[in-house]
């Protein structure tokens, strides 16, 4: 390998461990990987300014577009109104009557807005049946990934290799080609998530007849003011009186922690309470005036005297006070609502609050007035864990056809495209047809045309973008053929399907712990590499990439919807590896026993 090659190795060791540590956005450290290249020689301008033309790309954002007109409509609304059972019944049939449509839906529109919209929807849905959510979470997240392995546009990875395919002056792929592994990878998932998930998902295990609450409890911080009636009063059986919503979980007492236990313990001045609840109950902390919440002191007295609500929001990434404390971002001056207290990683995180720094993912509990959800709703700066896809059910029927009609004739369009026979300059391809369902959504206002880039994830496209410059550097410099000849050296006494493999746990591993995008933009030229050298057909190769760089189960962080579930959820890491594990593994078994079947090599 050249000097070059080694050069290449180090960009991209440094750029997966700032995607590891989240040193910067996904895009702009892909970005910076590509200047670097520049800068090296490695690759020209032109090379690395290829991404941002390329057809894949610009059709993910034709299909962010596309998800969003389907989203303000409200159809995805009506459809979790009418898939939701409305009785209880065994954890299987429930499981199957809410996956099975949620992928179908996921196959054909952005896996992030089902999931936003789709997850509020199935915790009050639980709540309502006193089922326990965590049971369904993160089957819904699962379910949007099974989904997109079946499709073209089912997640933006199968249209970046699509596109580099292209780039590379070959075939790509057509719309349902990937699912004829990918109803492989749902019909296994399905059993094994009807099978195991009661046992393996976090909360209490749910017998066939009988269904626990699941309550999920917050930690709030309370002082007792001097004139409290509580001074001098026992805790009795860690309840309060008056306050019977609340568990009073610890006192510090000059500086100490006192666990409290059913004993009765007796109260002083000066006392503070560590009390865990619902959040709808919270309103009585508001108004009681022997308790002061804490995270109340600094606030306006005019605020408490509004019509207040509570608010459960997840943090997204454009979020503006990521990586700054509460304290030094001023979120009341920001939103007018308070920062109760936060989720995080399955973390009740309620003292000390000013001095949290906030992430990305962060669940937060708000106190705030009717004008947030207005204002805040329909940010990209939340996820509305609580209050998103409560969307009017008054819209305009005849809009939500037009815009369900317009998704139908997209996809048919594209499938059939290649048939059509008409001779021109253009090709009937998923690009074509995206472009012209986002105009007619536009000028029917099917979503609102002045705010066309809000939908948008750039941050996605960037990285896309960026991902195929830097596979291009990885080429280039010859650091693909010198990684593709190690794996073969490894793997040739077993044959390709070894090598395959191979591809499938290096990607895999990447999309675990960076994002799926980077991870197909890594191990592209690898397995384009190897197939050359070994004198195989690529196209079993880049399918395998499609499917290990969607199948990410074990970590909430390799995939968008992992994240969102799990601060709605409130699951731990941990949580993800113990369900998902068996799951990559799944994935990886069918992937190698069905890939050489329809693509042989």
């Amino acid at each position: 390998m050249t000097i070059s090659g080694y050069i290449a190795l180090g960009i991209i060791l440094l750029m997966v461990i700032a995607l590891v540590k989240e040193i910067l956005r996904p895009g702009l450290i892909l970005f910076s990987a590509l200047v670097i290249f520049m800068v090296t020689d490695i690759i020209s301008s032109e090379d690395a300014l290829s991404g941002f033309s390329n057809k894949g790309m610009i059709t993910v954002a034709l299909l962010f577009l596309v998800s969003e007109g389907v989203k303000e409509t409200g159809v995805l609304n009506k459809i979790g109104a009418v898939i939701l059972p409305k009785k209880r019944k065994p954890i299987p049939r429930l499981l199957m009557q809410i996956m099975i449509p949620i992928s179908a839906i996921s196959a054909f529109l952005n896996n992030t807005p089902v999931v936003i919209i789709f997850a509020p929807m199935l915790k009050k849905w639980a709540d309502k049946l006193s089922l326990p959510s965590q049971k369904f979470l993160i089957p819904l997240s699962y379910a949007t990934i099974f989904g997109g392995t079946c499709t073209l546009i089912g997640t933006s990875t199968n249209l970046l290799v699509h596109g580099m395919m292209l780039d590379r002056g070959m075939e790509g792929l057509s719309m349902f080609e990937i699912g004829k592994v990918g109803l492989f990878i749902v019909f296994f998932g399905f059993l094994y998530i009807n099978l195991f998930s009661n046992r393996l998902l976090p909360g209490e295990k749910i017998p066939r007849f009988s269904f626990p609450n699941d309550v999920r409890e917050y930690y709030f911080d309370l002082y007792l003011p001097e004139n409290s009636n509580y001074i001098g009063k026992e805790i009795e059986k860690r309840r309060l009186p008056g306050l019977n919503e609340f568990v009073v979980r610890t006192v510090i007492r000059d500086g100490k922690h006192i666990r409290i236990s059913n004993s009765p313990f007796l109260l002083e001045a000066d006392d503070k309470l560590i009390v865990g609840g619902g959040s709808e109950h919270v309103g009585y902390l508001t108004q009681s005036s022997n308790v002061k919440l804490n995270a109340l002191d600094n606030v306006n007295p005019e605020f408490l005297k509004k019509s207040l609500k509570q608010v459960e929001v997840v943090i997204a990434p454009r979020f503006p006070g990521i990586q700054q404390t509460l304290g030094e971002f001023d979120f009341f001056g920001h939103y007018n609502a308070v920062v109760m207290a936060v989720h995080r990683n399955g973390e009740r995180i309620t003292t000390n609050l000013e001095n949290l720094e906030l992430k990305a993912g962060d669940n937060l509990m708000l106190l705030t007035t009717e004008e947030f959800t207005r204002y805040w709703g329909e940010s990209r700066v939340f996820y509305m864990a609580s209050e998103i896809g409560e969307m009017n059910d008054s819209k305009d029927r005849r809009r939500r056809w037009i815009a369900t009609g317009l998704v139908v004739f997209m996809i048919a369009g594209a499938t059939a495209g290649r048939f059509i026979p008409i001779e021109g300059k253009n090709e009937f391809d998923m690009f074509f047809f995206a472009s012209l369902t986002v105009l007619l959504m536009a000028s029917m206002k099917i979503f609102t045309p002045k705010k066309y880039t809000k939908p948008i994830n750039w941050d996605v496209l960037i990285t896309i973008a960026c991902a195929i410059g830097v596979s291009r550097a990885l080429q280039e410099s010859g650091a693909a053929d010198f990684i593709a000849r190690s794996t073969i050296n490894i793997s040739k006494g077993f044959g390709p399907v070894w090598v395959l493999a191979a591809i499938f746990i290096i990607t895999n591993v990447f999309t675990e712990i960076i994002t799926n995008n980077a991870a197909a933009a890594i191990t592209f030229p690898i397995a384009y590499a190897a197939a050359t050298q070994l004198g195989v057909d690529p196209k079993p190769f880049f399918i395998t990439i499609c499917i290990a760089a969607s199948a990410s189960f074990s970590t909430p962080i390799g995939y968008q919807t992992n994240l969102i579930v799990q601060s709605i959820g409130n699951y731990k890491f941990s949580d993800y590896w113990k369900i998902g594990l068996p799951l990559n593994i799944l994935a990886l078994i069918i992937s190698m026993l069905v890939i050489p079947w329809f693509w042989p090599f």
